[in-house]
């Protein structure tokens, strides 16, 4: 992974002692993307530096389980959504939220109007295309809230199993499927399909958002002072490049394509993607709203007859991280 030394980064480095520095690596749930572009600025302006951190970013994929990558001891802390770090956690894996960037969702259904659906009562019968690998969970949640099974029986929904990618509604396989505000139903709209001809179904809309990407580590670290230390400096970085990000999109946007080495995005995609980002992180300064995570868990917990979690979580967050960073 790249690291691009800025003036400042150097400067921090002299001045902080380069080889002093904690070591943190951070595990993303995705690919390198504007979704994770706070993360690129804090480590291109030197805020970790500043920070007295040497940080390393690993990049998520479709073969990357950020949960086992912190378990097997390859990350000190993840980016996770909350559904599916709590159901790892009630499956025994003792991971722990420590901070909440994005304070709102951005998870969508997104239909081809011509299918016929207007509203959720039109779901019944119809194939839905669902991320899975931990994404399923908030889908799965709001379709027992409904009463809709997803076993593809009569009345229920039959479930395609979709990749990361539009081409099920593009190759109409699907009436409906899974984006984001900020990536996925722009790919649609790239590929062609007006808005016009879209029915949009936006989880915060319907009552049922759950929170997505945060920062979580494994309990057993919240035990070492030392630890809890360097994830306060971690933390507040991290958000002063998330602020940063937000006010500056393009910019954002170009770092975070210097450190894409799949050479896959686009810079008029990451320049948007950075936009509707930083309208999920308005208005929050990387604290846990106790608020949001009990909503989330009474989301999680009304999944009808197969809840995403049986039972409240005990331990699943701190906030002795963000008090430290943010006092």
């Amino acid at each position: 992974m790249k690291k691009l030394l800025t003036s400042a980064a150097a400067l921090a480095a002299m001045t902080t002692g380069a080889f002093a520095a904690d070591e943190v690596t951070l595990q993303l749930k995705w690919v390198t993307q504007a979704q994770f572009g706070g993360y690129y600025v804090a480590l291109e302006k030197g805020y970790y530096e500043e920070a007295d951190l040497d940080v390393t970013i690993k990049p998520g994929g479709p073969d990357v389980a950020p949960v086992q990558v912190l378990l097997g001891g390859g990350a000190d802390v993840m980016v996770d959504w909350m559904p599916s770090a709590l159901a790892a956690r009630e499956n025994g894996a003792p991971v722990v939220n420590i901070a909440q960037p994005f304070k709102k969702s951005g998870m969508m259904l997104t239909c081809l109007k011509e299918s016929g659906i207007t509203g959720p009562d039109d779901f019944p019968n119809k194939t839905l295309g669902v991320w899975f690998y931990g994404n399923e969970y908030p889908f799965l949640s709001w379709m027992g809230k409904l009463g809709i099974p997803t076993d593809g029986s009569e009345g229920g929904v039959t479930v395609l199993k979709q990749g990361f990618n539009v081409d099920p509604l593009l190759q109409k396989q699907a009436a409906c499927i899974s984006t984001m505000t900020y990536n996925e139903y722009w790919q649609v709209i790239d590929a062609g399909i007006s808005p016009e001809d879209l029915v949009t179904f936006k989880y915060e809309d319907q009552g049922v958002a759950t929170l997505e990407d945060g920062l979580y580590v494994l309990e057993e670290s919240l035990t070492d002072e030392a630890f809890k230390d360097k994830m306060a400096r971690f933390v507040k970085a991290s958000m002063e490049g998330w602020k940063y990000a937000a006010e500056h999109p393009e910019e954002a946007a170009e770092i975070v394509l210097e450190y894409d080495e799949t050479g896959a995005q686009t810079m008029t995609h990451q320049v948007r993607m950075m936009t509707e980002v930083a309208k999920l992180i308005e208005g929050t300064e990387g604290a846990l709203d106790v608020g949001d995570y009990e909503r989330t868990v009474a989301s999680l917990l009304s999944g009808g007859s197969d809840p995403v979690i049986t039972k409240e979580p005990v331990g699943a967050y701190t906030l002795d991280i963000t008090d430290a960073a943010l006092k």
